[in-house]
């Protein structure tokens, strides 16, 4: 197994919170990419989308995902991360890749706003228009995928770290 692990996903599916526990658990250390690109730019996600537009904000998180430098992490990333091939290239490089899958119902029941979640939209754009286009480049990337359908918090960690040591 590579040294570092990534969680890929939509927005909702809990990257962030499993990432944590998943540190935890492994005994390294957490890095969240989103947090990453607010430290850079000092400003947040949303702001650099209003002010950026949706093209200048994927570039900055292409271009800070691909330069993480990292040991031992779990590394949560933003769920437009797969857009950047650049940054896609390089955290399959140091990493393995973890897809949190969740159908397109169950993460309509967990989202609220999606604009306040720093989410990239395009004008028009729907929720299911970006889970469509995602999840082709979610399992272009992944080296594992692990399906959160009907999971807790709890079963997805287990069904992770699973995963995970069968690779070894």
């Amino acid at each position: 197994m590579k040294n570092n692990v990534v969680l890929i996903g939509m927005p909702g599916v809990g990257k962030s919170t499993i990432g944590v526990i998943l540190a935890k658990e492994m005994g390294y250390q957490f890095v969240d990419s989103d947090l990453l690109i607010q430290k850079q730019e000092k400003r947040l996600l949303k702001e650099i989308i209003e002010q950026d537009g949706i093209s200048g904000f994927l570039k900055i998180e292409n271009q800070v995902n691909a330069d993480i430098q990292t040991e031992r992490s779990i590394i949560a990333t933003g769920g437009s991360v797969v857009y950047g091939e650049a940054a896609m290239l390089h955290l399959k490089e140091i990493a393995e890749v973890v897809y949190l899958r969740l159908p397109y119902e169950d993460l309509c029941k967990r989202l609220g706003n999606l604009r306040n979640r720093g989410v990239v939209l395009k004008d028009g754009q729907t929720l299911r228009d970006i889970y469509e286009e995602r999840s082709v480049l979610y399992e272009k990337y992944a080296d594992l995928i692990v399906d959160e359908k009907n999971l807790s918090l709890e079963e997805t960690l287990y069904k992770v770290l699973e995963q995970l040591k069968s690779r070894n």
